[in-house]
């Protein structure tokens, strides 16, 4: 049992005191050790500690189109749904992603390899979306898949085009991805990170 429990299960004052006592001391000598070694307060410290780039300061919070609208994405959709983000007062709050999810994709790749949108739902295409989103101060997500398929099978996955789809995504301007695991043949997550680009 805690030398710091007695048999009643109370807490001894004098080893509760030595206790505090001892964390204080070597909090305060810590402090004064990086404030003579680095010439800063604590706040400084841990500022200099974390990415000072902006990225990772809250989790992504945004909208996702799987959640309500699964494969039923259309243009329209999503600047309707950008427009709402900024006029409710959400943008203003943090909310800053658009996230296309599932099924924007034809099924099949065109003759150099690339992705392509499906020009029913999106006809002004994926870099128009993008610079629309923009326009509102927002970011825009899209999904993918490490397999061959998405997991809904309605589009290919990044299986082999890892590098040609992320140059198409960053081409387009798109911020963020959504990277799913279905179809992958039975790589796995280190084998397909391991293997040159």
């Amino acid at each position: 049992m805690n030398s710091i429990i007695m048999a009643h299960g109370q807490i001894s004052i004098p080893c509760l005191l030595l206790f505090l006592i001892c964390t204080l001391s070597a909090e305060i000598v810590s402090h004064a050790t990086r404030t003579a070694k680095f010439g800063e307060d604590d706040g400084a410290f841990m500022k200099r500690r974390l990415l000072d780039n902006g990225l990772g300061q809250t989790p992504q919070m945004g909208w996702n189109s799987y959640n309500h609208f699964p494969c039923k994405l259309s243009e329209e959709l999503i600047k309707q749904t950008a427009d709402a983000m900024v006029s409710t007062g959400l943008s203003a709050l943090g909310y800053e992603y658009i996230n296309l999810d599932d099924c924007w994709a034809e099924l099949n790749r065109d003759s150099k390899g690339n992705l392509v949108p499906k020009d029913s739902i999106f006809p002004s295409g994926m870099k128009a979306l993008a610079d629309y989103v923009h326009s509102k101060g927002l970011k825009i997500g899209i999904y993918a898949d490490a397999g061959t398929l998405t997991c809904s099978k309605t589009m290919p996955g990044s299986l082999n085009y890892e590098e040609q789809d992320a140059n198409t995504f960053a081409s387009w301007g798109i911020d963020y991805l959504k990277y799913d695991n279905c179809h992958n043949n039975g790589l796995s997550p280190q084998d397909r990170s391991t293997k040159k680009l």
